[in-house]
């Protein structure tokens, strides 16, 4: 079984309390469909957990098969550095249809962002940099595909619909328990 090299820490985006007794930790695309099918799973089961769950998100863009999503994946870090990670990561998960660098400068824009600050970070390449970390942090944990899950630090084989994904982190938090 596959486990996640680095362990999370302080750099990674994460919601909900580092205390939490599971964290799930996803690598993801955002223009990777199977991806936006897990973005509301996801914020179900985070909303059923609530403070039982600390879940986090690593870029994993695989630029051959989604020409947009190492520049989306960019931009959600040019959010993060304004403080509106979370904000973005929601936006471009919900317009997954529209990841053109002109619709990310927009969406910029809607969150309070200067887009033109946002669009010298993307012909920079000032947050290329860290997405190639988190992937490369997903090609040393064995992450193939996306969306890849782990839960406290192990690979999630399993189905992720949500009733699935509930089950998993409920034999993980009791195994922590122990």
């Amino acid at each position: 079984m596959s486990t996640l090299a680095p362990p999370v820490g302080p750099a990674d985006h994460a919601h909900g309390p580092a205390d939490a007794p599971v964290t799930l930790v996803e690598y993801g695309d955002y223009e990777c469909p199977h991806c936006g099918l897990a973005h509301p799973i996801v914020k179900a089961v985070e909303s059923r957990l609530g403070d039982r769950l600390r879940f986090v998100f690593r870029h994993f863009p695989i630029a051959s098969n989604h020409p947009h999503a190492q520049h989306a994946a960019e931009m959600a870090e040019a959010a993060a550095d304004r403080g509106k990670f979370w904000e973005m990561h929601d936006l471009l998960y919900g317009n997954q249809d529209a990841l053109e660098d002109e619709d990310l400068l927009g969406y910029a824009e809607s969150l309070g962002i200067d887009p033109a600050w946002a669009a010298s970070a993307l012909r920079s390449g000032t947050f290329a940099e860290r997405v190639r970390a988190n992937f490369l942090s997903g090609v040393r944990s064995g992450v193939n595909g996306t969306p890849t899950f782990f839960i406290n630090g192990a690979r999630h084989e399993g189905p992720w619909d949500e009733e699935s994904l509930l089950a998993a982190i409920a034999a993980a938090a009791v195994t922590a328990q122990r």
